[in-house]
């Protein structure tokens, strides 16, 4: 079997939640194939990547939204973007289609997974072989809010989804209306590499749990000043912002390691609102503080989600800039119980059951 994963370069989030679905998947079928399709870093994916052995093609399939900083988003950025992607595009299903059909084994099912890429199609549509989304949103949805030009984009894109197999829709979903065969997914997340003893041993921390916080705002990060941590001297923080790191009490990320790696020794993450680490946080049970996100239609949505399933707190940007974070209260409980988590495996399965139908339909084994 093999799977070609075209991830999208908007963020890190799509990158770590293909990495959990094929994880599990080589767990179901250990000699399935994957090829990487991907703007992402290269470091990003030897370390999220790592006990996955694969193909990595260096590929843009979609643009996502431009973004200013970590908060904001820039429209007129992210149309220029996308009309100078465009004209590119047919050239690249072109050469995609002619490396991965030279990997393919004869006989041998594949299938495309997209993350969310709305071009991934004409990838798969090049190979003959069924697409299948994994998404929370797609790109129409984002570009229909932005409106104004960027709404014959949504047009677009909303045409290319549909031309898909079939969706794995993740939690704090939009709408995604594709009208195509759906499967509903719980909680996916990847696993920390290393237990709380371990990590206190090789890290040499010494704050208790309840009083230690990840502050992270994602591959693009947001700046701020290390005094801000100062303001709350009796917590501890693991950063991954050099200027925040000057604090006396915090500690710069490890460049080997994830975030997701250091969360057991924390209680809470602070951060924007991000599909990956919202999952990542609940998953391992950590509260979150959300700072509000303008200009992109998925953060209300993962906003709404965490205040059903998660503790959580959100500051508005005023708030967190003035150090207001409030980590002596508790935070909100939420309203409803915590989401199914082994999301993954759910998905890995539902791609077995496809690549073994296509290919016997195919004449395959």
């Amino acid at each position: 079997m093999l799977i070609v994963a075209c991830i999208s370069g908007h963020g890190y989030g799509h990158g770590s939640r293909v990495a959990a679905l094929l994880a599990a998947l080589q767990k179901l079928e250990p000699h399935c194939r994957f090829v990487l399709s991907t703007p992402l870093p290269k470091k990003f994916l030897n370390q999220t990547f790592a006990a996955i052995p694969h193909i990595h093609h260096h590929c843009q399939w979609d643009v996502g939204v431009i973004q200013a900083d970590a908060l904001a988003s820039d429209p007129l950025a992210t149309l220029k973007a996308l009309d100078e992607l465009e004209p590119n595009l047919a050239a690249q299903v072109e050469k995609q289609v002619a490396l991965i059909t030279a990997l393919r084994c004869p006989g041998e099912a594949a299938l495309v997974l997209a993350d969310v890429p709305p071009a991934a199609v004409l990838l798969a549509e090049g190979l003959g072989v069924p697409l299948v989304w994994q998404a929370n949103f797609g790109w129409d949805s984002i570009y229909q809010e932005l409106g104004g030009p960027l709404l014959g984009w949504a047009e677009q894109s909303n045409q290319l989804y549909r031309r898909g197999a079939a969706t794995l829709r993740c939690p704090f979903s939009l709408g995604m209306d594709w009208d195509l065969p759906l499967k509903q997914i719980g909680l996916s997340a990847g696993t920390p590499s290393f237990t709380s003893l371990e990590l206190r041993q090789r890290f040499g921390w010494g704050w208790d749990k309840q009083k230690t916080a990840l502050l992270s705002f994602g591959g693009i990060g947001f700046a701020c000043t290390h005094q801000l941590l100062q303001q709350w001297p009796d917590w501890g923080f693991v950063v991954t912002d050099p200027e925040l790191a000057k604090a006396s009490n915090a500690r710069l990320l490890p460049a080997d390691l994830r975030p997701l790696d250091l969360m057991p020794i924390c209680s809470v993450v602070i951060t924007k609102p991000g599909y990956s680490t919202f999952c990542e946080a609940l998953g391992q049970g950590l509260g979150v503080i959300a700072v509000e996100r303008q200009g992109f239609a998925e953060a209300e949505v993962l906003m709404a989600g965490l205040k059903e399933h998660g503790w959580h707190r959100q500051l508005s940007l005023a708030a967190f800039l003035a150090g207001d974070w409030h980590l002596d209260t508790p935070l909100t409980p939420p309203t409803k119980p915590a989401l199914t988590r082994g999301g993954e495996i759910e998905a890995a399965q539902f791609l077995v059951e496809i690549l073994r139908t296509s290919n016997s339909e195919a004449g395959g084994i």
